[in-house]
């Protein structure tokens, strides 16, 4: 059995908490919003298996991690601080290691990507969404959802998603099932309006030419929109796409989202760091 993760602090304020499992080649892990540490492999433990030290902790306002005081919010700029100062408190000033991100993680850690390229040995890349453009349509979802969730809870929050999300009836009761089992982990649910209602605001990058800059190996990781729409799949290739040294993988038509196979999507980081060492 993989030994008992070590618990740390970064920053602050806010406090950003988290945890690091594992020897080895680092991997830091970034969650997307409304989720925690767990859910970008979702309790696998195969990239410590394989090697690897793990670092993964709560976005503010989001799992264990304290909100957002006064003055300060939820945007990418942020976020990135954020992970500066996990990254700090983890791994210290020098060395490279491999970023994960899931949604808006994924933005997160291609902002920092773009701010310190030279921290990483790749990027991992799953399910993003912004591709340089904020729609009035997206806003309103999101501020939408802030507001069930605000008004009245969990139950109100999920009956949204399932109301205004077009998830394929065959995936419904999983896609309800584990965003309950996400949102009953937060210390401070309220923080979690202000994120919903600032996150989708603002710009982790100007525009998608932008990451042509990007010399770090990419691996992109997409899914049908069957299952899960939020995350569309077009948007992953376009990042493949903009990405000089991008690959792109993902599930077969039909299966469960990679994203949501903890083990599965381990393996493909494993193989992939293995990739990136080799360069």
């Amino acid at each position: 059995m993989p030994a008992e993760p070590r618990q740390f602090v970064a920053g602050g304020p806010p406090a950003i908490r988290g945890e690091v499992a594992g020897e080895g080649t680092p991997i830091v892990l970034c969650h997307g919003i409304t989720a925690t540490r767990r859910y970008v492999v979702h309790g696998s433990h195969a990239l410590e298996r394989a090697g690897h030290l793990v670092v993964s902790y709560d976005a503010r306002g989001h799992g264990e991690s304290d909100p957002a005081p006064d003055g300060q919010g939820y945007g990418y700029p942020e976020l990135v601080d954020d992970l500066e100062a996990v990254v700090g408190a983890t791994l210290g000033g020098e060395g490279r290691f491999i970023l994960a991100g899931h949604s808006m993680g994924a933005h997160t850690a291609v902002a920092y990507a773009l701010r310190r390229p030279e921290r990483l040995s790749g990027l991992v890349v799953i399910g993003p969404t912004y591709t340089g453009e904020i729609s009035a349509e997206s806003l309103s979802y999101w501020d939408g959802l802030a507001a069930a969730l605000e008004a009245d809870g969990i139950d109100s929050f999920l009956a949204y998603i399932d109301h205004n999300q077009a998830t394929d009836p065959a995936w419904r009761d999983s896609v309800q099932r584990f965003t309950r089992e996400r949102m009953l982990r937060h210390r401070h649910p309220e923080a979690l309006v202000g994120a919903l209602r600032q996150v989708p605001r603002s710009r982790p990058f100007g525009t998608m030419e932008e990451l042509g800059s990007l010399e770090v190996p990419v691996l992109v990781v997409a899914s049908h929109d069957a299952a899960d729409p939020g995350h569309p799949r077009h948007v992953a290739e376009a990042y493949a796409a903009h990405l000089p040294l991008a690959r792109l993988t993902g599930e077969a038509e039909g299966q469960s989202p990679l994203a949501w196979q903890g083990g599965r999507l381990s393996r493909e980081i494993v193989a992939f760091a293995g990739e990136c060492a080799d360069t």
